[in-house]
């Protein structure tokens, strides 16, 4: 456990090279720039688009552990941002 005066470290966002999580963390970063190029062609573009790790970085053998998957972090965004992307989702889904 991590002593209250210190925060808990950060989970690591760029796995070493042949580390289980590379192929996942390669997934979300496509996912993410694909997102990223519908919404800049739909004329949104989010101020910020992450991707990250929900499982610690462990220096362990963690290959037995099921695969798990990076997460496309969206970030925030203002409230016409906020409408301008429901009013694209209302109208693809109408289609």
């Amino acid at each position: 456990m991590t002593p209250p005066h210190q925060k808990p470290p950060l989970p690591r966002r760029t796995p070493r090279a042949g580390h289980p999580a590379a192929a996942k963390i390669q997934e979300a970063v496509a996912a993410r720039d694909d997102l990223a190029a519908a919404l800049s062609g739909a004329g949104i573009q989010l101020p910020v688009m992450d991707v990250r790790t929900p499982w610690p970085d462990t220096d362990g053998d963690d290959t037995a552990r099921p695969d798990r998957y990076a997460l496309v972090h969206l970030g925030v965004c203002s409230a016409p941002v906020a409408h301008a992307l429901a009013a694209v989702i209302r109208k693809g889904a109408a289609r």
